[in-house]
């Protein structure tokens, strides 16, 4: 998902207008909602500044405005092995199942990943369990690393 998906995802779970999140950025009133637009349409890209002021705004970690872009399939599978590459993440199967996995010999790298994707774990059971709501489930995925342990 672009940047500017994330924006209009992030800008419909507020309640927020174009209009509104642009001025609370600091645009003038004929210029908000163009901004805006032009952001969620991918034909501008909003500089460091206004991404973490976005970030702000949303009350989310700016990692969760400047995701991958992952919009098609493709894109998403040169993700995942972008992600083999850096961070040893592999396909595998498991009782007929795909599954994705840490490659154990990358050392540190691996410690880290499986720290991290336990603590996702972690949260997601917590959720399916009813401990937490969805919403403080995604307040935990938007502001990550930030409420991370």
């Amino acid at each position: 998902m672009a940047i500017g998906e994330r924006i209009h995802h992030f800008r419909l779970l507020r309640g927020f207008t174009q209009k509104y999140l642009g001025q609370q950025l600091g645009f003038s009133d004929s210029q908000a909602d163009v901004r805006i637009a032009q952001y969620e349409k991918g034909a501008r890209s909003p500089k460091e500044k206004y991404l973490n002021a976005l970030a702000d705004i949303f009350e989310v970690s700016p990692h969760a405005l400047a995701v991958p872009d992952i919009d098609s399939y493709v894109g998403l599978m040169h993700t995942l092995f972008t992600l083999e590459d850096l961070y040893g993440l592999h396909i595998d199967e498991i009782d007929g199942e795909l599954c994705l996995r840490l490659d154990k010999s990358k050392g540190t790298t691996y410690l880290s990943m499986f720290d991290m994707f336990h603590e996702w774990q972690e949260q997601a059971e917590k959720l399916k369990s009813g401990e937490i709501t969805q919403e403080e489930y995604d307040q935990w995925r938007y502001n990550y690393p930030k409420n991370a342990k």
